[in-house]
């Protein structure tokens, strides 16, 4: 890194001993079956792109600046991404992994290109993302229609996917805790045999040469972390997006319906209500590691049916990871990891990636916004 690199005043400065992961969704570049789905050509960018302001202040659309509207079929696309995070203090990416049973994935080939050419030569781990896919999942106005449903047909299944996942499991650049690869589980809750699957997977990882396998549950309820951590995953990423949209008093329930209902207006609560939820429910430990979100805002997916955080700025997202800097500092555990949802996930308006609004503020305090 250069001096002038250094004189950006990283977000993540300071966290040294700070492990900063960031999520990364590979949904941009055409597979066949969302061409069949949503119509030739169809990625991420094309909600964003069709996005609009719903509401007074609403920050639509959301242009992509330095990289632009990416293919992730072009290598040098991931290449100035993983050199962009490296320099702004990011570990490492966790790949989404879609493994919906029997064999059956969707949007593995950025990772595979990754893991085969050895290029970007930058971290990594794996989030399985096991949950089926709707049409509501990724369009406004999409219904409960199952497109790809996710499955658990048993062991030799689980015994496949794992072979799948071993080279990258042994890569050098996988992300390991405690000398185990990280593996994180978007929802537990929906396998048959959450404990099962995991005494499994160890197995085969010990008599694969490895020590086992960190495994990570995602979890968006802070009542659910006893009952992750029971099931026996070694720690849980606490993502509190979920509860700020929910626990408002009836006259704002009832506001938020009428203007959804008559005035197509999504629902939204400010960022600070967002961030004091965070820093009131998040109890740092070895077992708990906090997933926070820069900004968010459904609507490019969802419409008026989506959540949006308002007032969601890079000094704001600077403040909230500053607080947990500052209790990260008091804690004595040996594993200090924060979760950043996400690098690039624009149609839910979960990104860091620099912006034509914010340039790449989001990943440097100083730096400046485009065309200042």
């Amino acid at each position: 890194m250069t001096a002038d690199q250094k004189d950006q005043s990283l977000q993540f400065e300071g966290m040294a001993k700070i492990r900063v992961i960031a999520f990364y969704l590979p949904q941009f570049y055409p597979i066949p079956e969302n061409d069949e789905w949503w119509g030739k050509g169809f990625t991420e960018w094309t909600n964003v792109g069709k996005a609009g302001p719903l509401f007074r202040g609403h920050y639509q659309p959301r242009v992509p600046a330095d990289l632009g509207y990416y293919d992730l079929r072009l290598p040098e696309v991931r290449e100035a991404q993983a050199q962009m995070a490296g320099e702004h203090g990011i570990e490492g990416f966790c790949y989404w992994h879609y493994w919906f049973g029997d064999g059956r994935r969707l949007l593995e080939r950025t990772f595979n290109e990754v893991l085969a050419t050895g290029k970007p030569d930058f971290p990594f781990c794996l989030g399985w993302a096991n949950h089926s896919w709707k049409a509501k999942t990724w369009i406004p106005g999409g219904d409960d229609r199952v497109l790809m449903e996710q499955r658990y047909p048993g062991e030799a299944d689980y015994i496949e996917h794992f072979n799948t996942v071993l080279p990258a499991f042994k890569d050098r650049r996988y992300i390991r805790v405690d000398d185990k690869p990280l593996f994180i589980i978007w929802n537990p809750e929906d396998m048959p045999d959450a404990s099962a699957f995991m005494r499994l997977w160890n197995d085969l990882a010990v008599k694969s040469g490895l020590k086992g396998i960190y495994f990570v549950a995602y979890c968006v309820l802070k009542g659910n972390i006893s009952r992750f951590l029971g099931m026996g995953f070694e720690a849980v990423t606490l993502d509190l997006i979920v509860e700020p949209f929910r626990s408002v008093n009836f006259l704002h329930r009832v506001l938020f319906w009428a203007r959804r209902t008559f005035l197509g207006i999504p629902k939204h609560v400010r960022y600070g209500r967002y961030s004091r939820h965070v820093l009131k429910n998040t109890d740092l430990s070895d077992k708990v590691y906090p997933c926070i979100l820069p900004n968010f805002d459904h609507s490019p997916r969802s419409g008026k049916r989506g959540l949006v955080l308002t007032d969601s700025t890079p000094d704001n997202f600077g403040k909230l990871l500053e607080s947990l800097l500052i209790r990260f500092k008091s804690v004595t555990t040996s594993n200090k990891i924060i979760f950043i949802k996400s690098w690039n996930e624009c149609g839910e308006g979960k990104y860091l990636e620099p912006d034509l609004k914010y340039g790449k503020r989001y990943l440097g305090k100083n730096t400046e916004s485009p065309g200042n």
